[in-house]
């Protein structure tokens, strides 16, 4: 993609946000409406705060922007509870927002010789960053209107078309043992998912499905979620103070039936559509009852790469093992994007949702979350 296309995709990737931004009344703006989330409007001065500082800070040494604010929009200094009451007007943060990314863009499409030559617009390394840095945020806001969704929902009266449970389909795809790529290249991939590596595999057997509605009904009506036998002790220990019982996205109604909430109120759960909203805990029950596991994301990747997997990019797909750092990783453009997290407490996520942007949307990309997040769009698929 050439230098002025990105740009404008850096201009697509900002108006997504501030479109949101601009749609949710005040409330709606500075409201938390998840501990683990964020007011809308904390992340759109997070994103502008980000785009400023590399582009200013960083590359021009000016932070006049950045320096007033830096410890709001800086997320180990405030925390997520104190950042709603703290936002700016919501009419004066859209009004910032909007002057900021036009005045970046305009800086984008005229920049001087020393400017070019910082290490960061070398390959566009930059453009490719912010453009990723949005989509992420993008996501992340759908998480927070589902949330909203789900707060206000009220459950009387729906007629929605009820779920009914379906065996396990086993249908999966034979992995020969051998060598495998694994890992993305620089301009596009991030410092976690560098350097390239080659994973050597055992064969293994892969669904070539993630796990439906209708299958994870058949764990919920088998007692799955009662039956401490296919939990880890953590996760049960989880389930019984939360006091789980379903995905975080399903509700019932007043005849016992199961449907979802979306951001758009209820819908019918499909029964061939891609589970959403489980944990890891709930991801790895359900697996250990079907007499399979989750698969490690090097075995998720290679069999992504040569084909096997369909219905790949409509939920997050849960991996076995934890965020870790590939042999040879070098942290870039700074310490704290993937660092932090290389804590054995983040498991590994792969393929991305249907809500996932497209700059995002590859083989080597990993996301991350622990173990008991559940607002997530996550599912799975195992390995046998």
């Amino acid at each position: 993609m050439s230098t002025d296309a990105l740009i404008t995709e850096l201009g697509n990737a900002q108006a997504l946000l501030l479109a949101i931004a601009t749609d949710v009344d005040d409330t709606g703006f500075r409201s938390q409406y998840h501990p683990d989330l964020s007011p809308v409007g904390w992340h759109l001065g997070h994103c502008i705060f980000t785009e400023c500082f590399w582009l200013h800070e960083t590359i021009r040494g000016d932070d006049s922007v950045t320096a007033p604010i830096k410890s709001f929009y800086t997320p180990p200094e405030t925390p997520k509870a104190e950042r709603g009451p703290r936002l700016p007007p919501q009419s004066d943060l859209l009004t910032w927002a909007r002057e900021l990314n036009a005045f970046n863009l305009h800086y984008l499409h005229n920049l001087r010789p020393e400017w070019q030559a910082h290490e960061l617009f070398v390959d566009d390394y930059v453009l490719h960053f912010l453009i990723q840095h949005y989509s992420q945020h993008y996501e992340t806001l759908l998480m927070i209107l589902t949330q909203k969704a789900l707060s206000e929902h009220q459950p009387e009266g729906e007629t929605l078309t009820a779920l009914q449970a379906d065996d396990l389909n086993r249908n999966s795809f034979d992995i020969p043992s051998g060598h495998y790529r694994i890992g993305g290249d620089r301009p596009v991939a991030y410092d976690n998912e560098l350097p390239r590596q080659q994973a050597d595999l055992g064969a293994f057997s892969i669904s070539r499905h993630p796990v439906s509605n209708a299958e994870y009904l058949g764990f919920i009506e088998a007692g799955g979620y009662q039956a401490s036998t296919h939990w880890c002790e953590a996760g049960w220990l989880w389930r019984e103070s939360h006091n789980v019982e379903s995905p975080d996205h399903w509700r019932r109604n007043a005849g016992g039936n199961w449907y979802g909430v979306s951001f758009n109120g209820g819908y019918a759960l499909a029964p061939d559509e891609p589970v959403s909203g489980i944990s890891h805990y709930e991801a790895s029950a359900f697996a250990n009852w079907a007499g399979g596991q989750l698969p490690h994301e090097y075995q998720w990747e290679a069999a992504c790469r040569i084909g096997a997997l369909e219905h790949t990019g409509r939920v997050w797909e849960w991996c076995r093992n934890t965020f870790h750092p590939y042999e040879g990783f070098s942290p870039f453009p700074y310490d704290e994007y993937s660092q932090p997290w290389f804590d054995d407490r983040h498991y590994t996520l792969k393929g991305g949702s249907l809500h996932t942007r497209p700059a995002i949307k590859r083989p080597s990309f990993r996301n991350f979350f622990e173990a008991d997040k559940r607002h997530v769009f996550a599912g799975m698929r195992l390995v046998y």
